[in-house]
């Protein structure tokens, strides 16, 4: 029976075949049905190297397979390892040529990665005009990454030899300097996958021996490495690869609708977003079917989508079903394609902020153990709080300390009364202190708009526990607020100012996954101790984080606005916590108007712009007291506000009762001329909302102008509606590029089950928690991989999302009388 059903399984497999060379597009990348090369139309990402998008890379089916087809200096390169210098990169329409010119300055090593077309595929050839310098003999190689998700249960041949690639990794792992890794086949022809017509690629090396590596042995989101060493003592033309792969000239992506998996309000416009392949003619008409509750279902709508033109790589066409509002149970069909099934409701919104109060904010809490049910998510971690961090040093993850320290403690001396409040800032450890702040004063604002009494969780600091599924009696968005303002007033208790964080100092923690308790013995640090010593208070482990202290006046004004927006919340709740916070936040604004600023900045841990988070202290201190100082610095910064409303309309919003009559006028001659800014921005897309291009996808940028809506509909109803906050949910609930997939996990009918949390490396989730969406590589190509969590700037859960959305869908629910 079971010969019989692969048998029967193996003679469907479609047989792939065609012969033809990729074309050399006015996107500047080879092309074919079934098969794109792009060669270093994206480079590595600046902030932190290694990003899986640059080099020569392969789309194959429409799914991007492999990476970072480049000379590495190991042969499984993990995130920080060494990248080469960009130098520039040439097309030749005449010779159908690709080319890019990379060094290694410090080795003084140049060279060019070439590309051609050939049939269904391309020619590299890696050339450089002097031999390998003497210090990379033995370490430069070529090495294309190909993705172990798509790779996995497949099988390989290296030279005829037969092998199979492994779910999990084993043998040796790659340390630079002490062990190489073991590969998996050697050969001069290597055949990916050929027995899965879809995966099957072949490359063929002229010069050296092929290795395949196994690159998750040295890291979680490690890629399968195919690699040729660069020979020594040879210039011109050094290495030459035939990568090809199996193509289908008749090959077609199926259609993606796009749609909330959440479902809709009866009264909300509806519109389904029909993605597809640019070279479909096919003319199917849309089809809206109630389901029934004997499995049968009634065809409610049916008509020719709208064409919406070409953005990116694909096709639009749109199906707008408002004038359906009988609640029920539906589904979407265009062809061959059928949605998962929704609700229109007048509640479908009513519980899609639940879990991200319920369970992803407790999750991210730390400083205290989270408990749920049967399951610990972890440990009290970190209760070492903190190491002073040394001074004129710049960490690998965006932080740095200036030449001292603006503490009174010295570099390695422990920093009392940093071990409280505060979030896991995303998919690691640290407490950045402006994603802390950012998201104090959200929760704020969804408590003083929507008056949130849900209760669902346990917190007891005494026991530094919390239980997830356990009311207390307590709301805990006000919870919440409190644990995210202990951990900004513990930094002006113990040094007098905000500071950029807190983050362990190598990356050998940084890179830990699980358990964050694991990563510390809870012990502080004594130099004097040796590693194997403990007195049960202090030990002779070096695992305590850095808090990193310099002084940042932006940053100083980001956490002043918090602290004085949370003391508003909790006045009622926690009044001693609420009278001291604001009595900071009042001393601090204070002390900042009497000296020059201090301008501090790396990376994203500073603080934003002086003026952008001046405005923030002064509204929120002006909403707290009243007092008339803080509305002559909120008339100070007018021309600010006005320079870029669309960021600074929530807050400019705000301020206005609590402003004069000019203000008042000013603010809405800026809304007003806002109107056409915003409706350029939606307009660039077939889903009205704006999409970023950048190196972190913009699920956050969606819920920003969601929110923004919100206040500027409820201040100016008569220049803005309220749709784009209910495009924008649709869009994190499935009406979006590439999939239809919903970005908040456990929220909707089908939503994200591998994403880039604590949890990663278990290709699992976090309920409530949002990633950061659809990724445009260049030139075209729409992305966001469920199977793969480890690409950060797709999949990283950010905790300041979480606030953004909770206030979000309030307002939807608000505006709908919900």
């Amino acid at each position: 029976m079971i010969v019989m059903a692969v048998a029967s399984a193996l003679s469907v497999v479609p047989m792939v075949v065609s012969a033809a060379k990729p074309e050399l597009n006015d996107k500047e990348y080879f092309s074919q049905p079934s098969l794109d090369v792009v060669v270093f139309s994206n480079w590595y990402n600046g902030l932190f190297g290694d990003s899986k998008i640059s080099g020569v890379e392969l789309i194959h089916f429409g799914e991007r397979t492999a990476t970072n087809g480049d000379v590495r200096l190991s042969a499984t390169p993990e995130q920080w390892d060494p990248i080469p210098t960009f130098v520039k990169r040439e097309v030749d329409e005449k010779t159908h040529r690709i080319s890019a010119t990379l060094s290694y300055p410090e080795h003084d090593f140049t060279y060019t990665i070439s590309a051609r077309p050939i049939d269904n595929g391309v020619q590299i050839t890696l050339s450089t005009a002097k031999p390998l310098p003497a210090s990379l003999v033995g370490k430069a190689g070529f090495n294309m990454e190909f993705l172990p998700a798509t790779y996995m249960e497949t099988a390989y041949l290296a030279d005829g030899q037969a092998g199979a690639f492994p779910i999990y990794p084993t043998g040796v792992k790659e340390i630079i300097g002490e062990h190489e890794p073991e590969p998996l086949a050697t050969g001069k022809h290597l055949v990916l996958a050929p027995e899965v017509a879809q995966k099957r690629v072949s490359i063929e090396s002229e010069n050296a021996q092929l290795q395949l590596y196994d690159g998750r042995s040295k890291a979680q989101n490690g890629w399968f490495v195919v690699r040729g060493m660069l020979p020594a003592d040879k210039t011109g033309d050094i290495l030459t690869w035939r990568l090809t792969a199996a193509t289908d000239e008749d090959w077609l992506r199926d259609p993606v609708i796009g749609h909330s998996q959440v479902g809709y309000l009866p009264q909300q416009s509806k519109q389904a977003i029909i993605e597809l392949d640019i070279n479909d003619s096919t003319k199917h008409q849309a089809r809206l079917v109630r389901v029934n509750p004997d499995g049968s279902s009634t065809l409610v709508k049916q008509a020719q989508p709208e064409s919406k033109g070409q953005y990116t790589r694909y096709q639009y066409a749109s199906f707008d079903f408002s004038d359906i509002t009988e609640p029920g149970l539906y589904q979407l069909s265009y062809g061959q394609t059928t949605t998962a099934a929704f609700p229109i409701a007048e509640d479908a919104l009513e519980k899609a902020w639940h879990p991200t109060l319920d369970h992803y904010f407790p999750v991210q809490m730390d400083h205290v153990l989270v408990n749920e049910a049967y399951r610990v998510w972890h440990g009290a971690s970190h209760l070492d709080d903190a190491l002073q961090a040394p001074v004129n040093h710049e960490h690998f993850d965006l932080y740095a300390q200036g030449p001292t320290t603006d503490t009174q403690y010295e570099p390695g001396e422990h920093i009392p009364g940093l071990n409280v409040g505060g979030w896991y800032d995303a998919g690691d450890y640290d407490i950045r202190t402006q994603t802390q702040y950012r998201t104090v004063r959200t929760l704020v604002q969804a408590w003083e708009e929507f008056d949130l009494k849900r209760d669902t969780t346990l917190v007891d600091y005494e026991r530094k526990f919390v239980d997830i599924h356990v009311p207390d009696g307590k709301p805990d968005i006000l919870q919440q607020i409190e644990h995210g303002t202990l951990a900004l007033l513990a930094q002006y208790k113990a040094v007098g100012h905000a500071i950029p964080g807190i983050i362990v100092p190598d990356i050998s923690q940084y890179t830990h996954l699980g358990d964050g308790l694991t990563m510390t013995d809870n012990l502080i640090y004594d130099a004097g101790m040796k590693e194997t010593e403990s007195d049960g208070t202090r030990s002779g482990v070096f695992d305590d984080r850095w808090a990193f202290t310099s002084k940042s006046t932006p940053l100083n004004y980001g956490a002043m606005a918090a602290l004085a927006a949370a003391s508003r919340a909790l006045q009622d709740y926690k009044p001693a916590l609420a009278r001291e916070s604001r009595e900071t936040a009042i001393n601090a604004w204070a002390q900042e108007a009497d000296k020059k600023p201090d301008m501090f900045q790396v990376g994203n841990t500073t603080g934003g712009g002086l003026e952008e988070e001046k405005l923030k202290a002064a509204v929120e201190l002006l909403i707290t007291t009243k007092d008339k100082q803080y509305q002559k610095a909120v008339n100070g910064l007018l021309t600010y506000i006005e320079s870029d409303f669309g960021r600074n309309a929530v807050l400019a919003i705000r301020a206005m009762p609590h402003m004069d009559s000019a203000y008042k006028k000013r603010i809405r001659n800026a809304a007003k001329s806002y109107q056409s800014v915003l409706q350029k921005a939606t307009s660039q897309n077939p889903y009205g909302v704006v999409i970023t291009e950048h190196g972190w996808a913009g699920n956050g940028t969606i819920l920003e102008m969601a929110v923004t809506q919100y206040y500027l509909h409820s201040a100016f109803p008569e220049l803005f509606d309220a749709d784009l906050i209910y495009r924008s949910l649709n869009y994190l609930y499935g009406t979006h590029p590439d999939s239809d997939i919903s970005f908040v996990s456990n929220v909707g009918t089908v939503s994200k089950k591998v994403a880039y949390g604590m949890n990663r490396a278990d290709y699992s989730f976090i309920s409530g928690a949002i990633v950061p969406g659809v990724l445009i590589l260049k030139p075209d190509l729409p992305e966001n991989k469920e199977n793969w969590p480890f690409l950060w700037g797709e999949n990283e859960y950010v905790i300041n999302l979480g606030g953004a959305y909770i206030f979000a869908v309030n307002a939807a629910l608000k505006l709908a009388g919900r």
